[in-house]
């Protein structure tokens, strides 16, 4: 077995645990359609894992809620580098 992919794959997994959002209301970062997302994006300015989340988000395509900071319109549009 390759040690050094396993602690890699570990590792990875452990920054949602350190993110700010796992301690937080799930709610607030999947709100209803019209919803605020201004609680969501405070917390995540924060979060010293934003930028592993908006990854992960970015690479699993994820297309709800709040990942990184940005919503799912947010993230579409860095994905088509308009942002």
């Amino acid at each position: 077995m390759d040690f050094d992919a396993a602690a890699t794959d570990e590792e990875d997994d452990q920054w949602q645990e350190r993110a700010l959002c796992a301690q937080t209301d799930p709610e607030a970062f999947f709100p209803e359609k019209g919803g605020s997302t201004r609680e969501a994006k405070r917390i995540c300015l924060g979060c010293e894992v934003r930028d592993r989340c908006l990854e992960y988000a970015l690479a699993n395509d994820e297309r709800f809620g709040i990942w990184g900071g940005l919503s799912e319109r947010e993230r579409r549009r860095l994905k088509r580098g308009i942002i």
